[in-house]
């Protein structure tokens, strides 16, 4: 590892360690670093990663989401053409949120994706760090909506009073 990748690495570590969001590395031979985090700082925190690929002169943020299974059931019992319509809505959202993605229909999982060239310092201010995390983690929380939108008056209460957004203390508005 050279000095300039082990700074970006060290740098992007302690953006991370600095607001308490780090839970782990990634270990993969086609990555130069990669960290798992959790963001906001809460129970009801996104797993999210960062990792800049090897010989790259970038750093990508990405979160994934898998629909919840009371949500996958009241896609499946709408029309297919408004289950195709949600897919398109969301790839609409992104575009308009700039964010890259990936949609996977079969599994009901998509992935966000944000990503930052490098200076030729190979330096990202920490605010630049989390315009991307917290643009990648609005495109989630926006698809939520979405998502609900389409699934209004197919789920029971009962089902979203389990989730861990209704049963924490927490309140992410802070970082919204």
């Amino acid at each position: 590892m050279s000095s300039k990748e082990s700074n970006i690495t060290q740098l992007i570590q302690d953006y991370l360690l600095d607001e308490g969001l780090l839970r782990g590395k990634v270990s993969d031979p086609k990555l130069e670093f990669g960290f798992q985090f959790i963001f906001p700082p809460s129970p009801v925190g996104r797993n999210m990663l960062v990792f800049r690929p090897k010989n790259k002169g970038l750093i990508i943020v990405s979160l994934g989401v898998q629909i919840s299974e009371p949500h996958i059931n009241a896609l499946n019992s709408l029309e297919i053409t408004k289950k195709m319509n949600f897919f398109m809505d969301l790839r609409k959202s992104f575009l308009l949120k700039d964010v890259f993605y990936r949609i996977d229909i079969k599994n009901h999982r998509y992935e966000i994706i944000d990503q930052r060239f490098l200076n030729k310092d190979e330096f990202i201010s920490k605010n630049s760090f989390f315009k991307m995390v917290r643009k990648v983690f609005n495109g989630a929380t926006y698809s939520n909506f979405i998502l609900d939108d389409y699934c209004a008056g197919k789920i029971k209460p009962e089902d979203f009073m389990k989730a861990k957004e209704f049963t924490s203390d927490s309140d992410f508005s802070l970082y919204s």
